[in-house]
């Protein structure tokens, strides 16, 4: 006897990926926590972690909102201008150390900086550049946003039950006279770029584990049930300024982060992990999830990611799936992402969020 003997068919390549078509692989997430439809879920990260929170509505969960837009607001009026895309307002958080300055805020530990930056008579908020796509009217208008949102978010954490969220990047902009982060370089989507006061950071493993490890306890101060799940967005680096291959950066940032995660995983019960990278990057799915562009996940990855969530929910919990509501019954996304392996130009990118693709446009040809 030996402890292989033991094992179930998912510990085994051959009998869970060799053997199966890659659509029809299953259980890939065994989940800590019973995620109940009344249950409330924050939802707040990187690019991919709106999508999280989509899903949860669709199928019936209670996604929280704790940041609604106006009344009478179209739903694309509202998306243009941040709501309904994360719990609340905050746009793209792609740091564990951004995660951790937003939380001490909120809670009143820190002030935010006075810190305001003015383009063509508008004002644009450092810390959140493209949440109004033209900026601030005024400077009152800023700041009573800003203290809006710290509000909502603060709420979010209070009232949820799990708070879901997607590590991005370890590439960071800092202040090197105030410390304070930024979630994109200045002089980007807005702002001047000034060399002696921003500070490129490239975090490390000990960093952002204490970073999280940090923000998870404060949270937990104020709501003692609150449990997390982490994901690692499977969407690669747009830009790097690590003076590396934006390829090799990316397996570096990526590779970090689902390490840091899979350490306090399996250190912490309050903690958990759902493989969206895995499932998109994994060789296993030849890389059918991709846009053409080998950087934007299309519709039929997203699908497929959610649906394996819900299954090993509902597999795992099946009083969870039955009170869920079932997904649409044809065409399945899986279906739909057997089409996408046969005819890749069919593919739809998904429909998201991003404040990282600004930096695309930075770039220049070879031949200029």
């Amino acid at each position: 006897m030996n402890p292989y003997q033991r094992l179930p068919a998912t510990a085994f390549w051959k009998l869970s990926v060799a053997q199966k078509h890659m659509f029809d692989i299953s259980d890939l997430w065994d989940p800590k926590f019973n995620i109940k439809p009344q249950d409330k879920v924050a939802t707040f990260g990187s690019c991919f972690a709106q999508h999280i929170g989509r899903a949860l509505n669709k199928r019936g969960f209670n996604w929280l909102i704790s940041e609604h837009a106006p009344a009478g607001c179209s739903e694309a009026l509202a998306k243009r201008y941040n709501y309904g895309v994360f719990t609340a307002r905050t746009g793209n958080i792609y740091t564990a150390s951004l995660l951790k300055q937003w939380t001490k805020w909120a809670l009143g530990l820190e002030t935010p900086p006075e810190e305001v930056w003015q383009t063509d008579g508008r004002f644009f908020d450092p810390f959140r550049p493209t949440i109004e796509p033209n900026g601030f009217e005024s400077l009152d208008d800023l700041l009573k946003t800003r203290q809006h949102t710290l509000a909502c978010f603060r709420r979010a954490i209070e009232q949820s039950s799990y708070f879901v969220f997607t590590l991005g990047l370890t590439e960071s902009w800092h202040n090197k006279t105030h410390g304070h982060e930024y979630p994109l370089c200045p002089g980007t989507a807005a702002g001047e770029f000034i060399e002696d006061e921003h500070v490129f950071i490239n975090q490390k493993f000990g960093d952002i584990k204490t970073s999280l490890l940090e923000v998870t306890e404060l949270m937990k101060g104020v709501n003692s049930n609150l449990k997390f799940i982490f994901t690692v967005s499977p969407v690669p680096l747009a830009a790097t300024n690590s003076q590396r291959h934006v390829a090799v950066a990316t397996m570096a940032s990526k590779s970090i982060l689902r390490t840091v995660a899979d350490e306090l995983v399996t250190d912490y019960d309050d903690f958990d992990y759902f493989p969206s990278y895995e499932i998109i990057n994994s060789p296993i799915f030849k890389g059918a999830f991709f846009e053409p562009n080998l950087r934007a996940v299309n519709h039929y990855g997203v699908d497929f990611v959610m649906d394996q969530f819900f299954a090993c929910l509902g597999s795992k919990f099946p009083m969870t799936a039955t009170e869920a509501v079932p997904a649409p019954a044809a065409p399945s996304p899986s279906q739909e992402a057997k089409k996408v392996a046969e005819a890749p130009s069919i593919t739809k990118e998904a429909d998201e969020v991003c404040d990282e693709i600004i930096l695309e446009s930075y770039a220049k040809s070879e031949q200029a």
